[in-house]
């Protein structure tokens, strides 16, 4: 998975590492520039010197030796112009020096010569790495200055941004609590705000009257079911009917008592929506699992065995802690047949149920999904496992699934 990082963290890298690159580039085309400036000054002071020597010479003076600096040579032969860089020893400094060094030749009243004129250029190298280290400390001082001026100045403009995406992370559509969305003076963050709110009311809207819309049809089907089962069990009791019709009317009546099951369901998970299930207690889930097993062996589920390691308890509403077990031990026994064993197991802060399957879900991602169903012949709703793993989002806790040696297993980890 790729790491992420903020805005203003990638944007100041950005600009720490363009600002790096451009100063080491500027301090290296400086240093190079100041250098060829430099050595082109020294040029011309040797030519300048070595005009004033010619000069002397021609006047017929006869002191104009100065070494190492300045040295004047009679010679048979002319020769050719030679600038060049070379180290010789400096009495002055009692120590080798490196000089810029002009020798040329030139005929001077019928004589031949060679002028050699010599500039030390030690002090212009320390002027150049003067120049080029003065630039690079004005030049980072600057680029620190920026930097952070920058970064503050970010941090003011991004603030409203930032401000409304918490609001955005704490918004919830069970809470009527307003979003308190910040404006700014920025024309995008405006807009953007300004979008946010429109969408989150629309949003809460929509989300109210599918509300009220699912609590009305719940409550509105209570009704005709009722009376529907009214009817059915009338002309049970009073009419005679052959085999077939009474074969029709028990199929009517396990409709009936799906379509409750699925309006009690539904009605469950609306609640749950709209946080209404609030008193926490600490509920034993081990005395609790007890009770429902010895409930289904009642209804001749007697396959259920039954481990407790230690006694396992969980702060949670009780109604939705009865829920919870009943609807995954439901699910076990939708899925066993008559002789086989459903195992329960409490440990630590562990309940693992488990039953035989002869082979694994096709699909186990959306075990939980409402409506949804593994085969089309299950005459389940589809809800009971999408309350248990609602609950357990309400409460943190995680549910998980897997198939192992021929065994559907469901865990729940009550530790948060």
């Amino acid at each position: 998975m790729e790491k992420k990082a903020t805005l203003l963290k990638k944007t100041s890298k950005t600009f720490l590492l363009t600002g790096l690159v451009l100063a080491f580039l500027s301090s290296v085309a400086l240093y190079f520039y100041t250098k060829y400036l430099l050595e082109d000054e020294v040029k011309e002071a040797l030519y300048s010197t070595e005009l004033r020597v010619e000069s002397i010479i021609k006047n017929g003076a006869t002191h104009y030796d100065l070494p190492p600096v300045i040295v004047v040579n009679e010679v048979a032969v002319l020769g050719r112009d030679v600038l060049k860089d070379t180290i010789i020893y400096d009495p002055s400094e009692d120590e080798m020096e490196l000089f810029r060094e002009l020798s040329t030749y030139k005929t001077i009243n019928g004589k031949n010569y060679q002028i050699t004129v010599r500039n030390m250029i030690v002090e212009s190298e320390d002027f150049l790495i003067a120049i080029v280290v003065s630039n690079s400390i004005i030049f980072i001082l600057a680029f620190i200055f920026l930097f952070y001026f920058n970064t503050t100045r970010n941090l003011q403009l991004w603030s409203p941004f930032f401000k409304n995406l918490e609001q955005m992370k704490r918004f919830s559509l069970t809470t009527k609590e307003p979003l308190e969305l910040v404006d700014s003076d920025v024309l995008e963050f405006s807009e953007l705000k300004n979008e946010i709110s429109l969408l989150t009311n629309k949003v809460r809207t929509d989300y109210e009257n599918l509300k009220q819309f699912t609590e009305n049809v719940s409550h509105e089907m209570q009704t005709p079911l009722a009376i529907i089962q009214a009817k059915i069990d009338n002309l049970i009791n009073e009419q005679e009917i052959n085999d077939k019709q009474f074969e029709q009317v028990s199929s009517i009546q396990k409709d009936i008592q799906r379509l409750k099951q699925l309006n009690k369901r539904i009605t469950t998970l609306t609640k749950i929506d709209n946080n209404q299930f609030i008193n926490i207690e600490n509920v034993s889930l081990t005395d609790l699992v007890s009770e429902k097993i010895e409930d289904f062996k009642e209804l001749q589920f007697a396959n259920l065995v039954y481990t407790s390691k230690n006694e396992l308890s969980v702060s949670m509403d009780v109604f939705l802690a009865d829920i919870l077990i009943n609807n995954l031990i439901s699910n076990a026994i939708k899925h066993t047949k008559q002789n086989e064993e459903i195992t329960i197991i409490t440990k630590d802060n562990l309940l693992v149920i488990s039953n035989f399957g002869e082979k694994a879900l096709a699909h186990p991602e959306n075990l939980f999904l409402r409506f949804y169903r593994e085969s089309d012949t299950n005459q389940s709703t589809g809800l009971g496992l999408a309350i248990v793993k609602k609950i357990c989002d309400v409460y943190d806790f995680k549910i998980s699934y897997k198939f192992e040696e021929t065994h559907h297993i469901f865990s729940i980890d009550f530790s948060k």
